[in-house]
């Protein structure tokens, strides 16, 4: 009875509906229970009893610690909008050592997308407005321009996790001409260190408003862009990756006016100059699989990481890369990965078997992304990318080594799509 009790609390696959739901959980665990007639054979009426019994105490205090999160979920969101900076932090972590708590209960990679993205908002926001204060107490007002910022990445498509960092940009708008290019610059390196300071990391990559890639006024993103997809530019891969990142862009605060004229500027460009949607297409069909001989999951022969493979640039990557070139193609509004592939669906690109394939395929490679995550940050491994896929259970083993094979089905889509040589 013990261990089915730690059986029934291990159920728990990755659902769409971004709030967790123990009514539905429990469903589906009561769904997946064999009918009473069969435990009838080998069971007594007491011992039926007992195991529902058993089961009702495990529901019960998965709803009691459900509900718990949901009080201190609401408590800590109600702090943000007055914290003072050193106190965002400290709510960040709790607001982390929650989904992390939730997940190893539910392994709800939609649940934990949406609140991560929902809470990290609203952190930016705080963030946004204690910069607008202390630039206001220095004598430096806004200028008389709409602004906005928006975030990219994992940010941008509402897929955060656990581990981040800052994938954002500003935008602002035309007329304030040299004092709301000087005023922005300002403003956007007290916007990165009071980020840091709330946790969200440097971003590795340079992609912060503290970048004048990353930073402008809406006529100065218009001719970088321009500059991008008519070739004019020196560097072209970096630029083609910075055309690429931008595809997932997102309003998180400030004027949606103006960010939507940046976005809209961003979808438009990538639809009227096809032939850089084809090289981001190569690129995403060239992108390697951890697959080997006979559809075998391919790992490290040697080295640190033998007998492993990065799940993020190996499975996850590609899987995400692939679906954001056909949503781009199709002129799909959605950032999110699995409303992308929902609207590629309905508008026909998949049927409803590959599109649930590769919503499982998401949910799958997402789930040993979070759950590295989360050994990292409890200081059991040292790396949230490398993923031994031999010690998994045989059917997970199973459902990992499927999803990498859906994004080799799905390369071979957009390879004849966009009639690559």
């Amino acid at each position: 009875m013990a261990r089915l009790s730690k059986q029934i609390r291990a159920t728990g696959e990755p659902e769409e509906d971004v709030r967790p739901s123990s009514g539905g959980r429990n469903r589906q665990i009561l769904e997946q229970l064999p009918d009473l007639r069969r435990i009838n054979r080998y069971c007594t009426a007491d011992d039926i009893s007992r195991f529902l019994r058993t089961i009702t105490t495990v529901l019960d205090g998965d709803r009691h610690r459900m509900a718990g999160w949901r009080v201190e979920c609401r408590g800590l969101m109600g702090r943000i909008g007055t914290a003072a900076p050193h106190e965002l932090k400290s709510i960040h972590e709790e607001l982390n050592r929650i989904e992390i708590e939730r997940f190893l209960l539910t392994f709800s990679v939609a649940a934990l997308n949406y609140n991560c993205t929902h809470y990290r908002d609203e952190l930016a926001k705080r963030a946004m407005a204690v910069v607008a204060d202390e630039l206001a107490n220095r004598g430096r007002h806004l200028p008389p321009v709409p602004f906005a910022l928006i975030s990219m990445g994992s940010d941008g498509r509402e897929e955060q996790t656990l581990i981040t960092d800052q994938d954002y940009l500003v935008v602002y708008g035309d007329g304030g001409g040299e004092a709301a290019d000087s005023y922005f610059l300002e403003y956007s390196a007290l916007l990165v260190d009071r980020l840091e300071e709330a946790g969200f990391k440097r971003c590795t990559g340079g992609i912060m408003p503290t970048n004048s890639t990353w930073r402008g006024s809406l006529s100065q993103w218009r001719k970088r862009l321009m500059a991008i997809v008519r070739y004019e530019v020196e560097d072209y891969a970096k630029n083609m990756m910075d055309l690429i990142v931008l595809s997932d862009a997102r309003h998180v605060a400030g004027d949606r006016s103006i960010a939507e004229s940046l976005i809209g500027l961003i979808r438009a460009m990538e639809r009227d100059y096809f032939q850089v949607l084809w090289g981001m297409a190569r690129a995403a069909t060239e992108m390697k699989l951890a697959l080997g001989f006979m559809k075998r999951l391919w790992t490290e022969g040697s080295g640190e990481h033998k007998g492993e493979f990065n799940l993020k640039l190996l499975a996850w990557a590609p899987l995400v890369m692939n679906i954001r070139i056909l949503a781009i193609n199709q002129g799909v509004p959605a950032t999110n990965t699995v409303e992308r592939v929902g609207f590629l669906e309905r508008e026909g690109s998949f049927s409803a078997e590959m599109a649930q394939a590769l919503r499982d395929a998401y949910y799958i490679l997402t789930k040993y992304r979070i759950l590295m995550q989360i050994n990292v940050i409890k200081g059991v491994q040292g790396d949230s990318h490398y993923l031994n896929p031999y010690v998994l259970p045989a059917e997970e083993h199973e459902k990992v080594r499927h999803a990498i094979i859906r994004i080799e089905e799905l390369q071979k889509i957009i390879h004849t799509n966009f009639s690559i040589v």
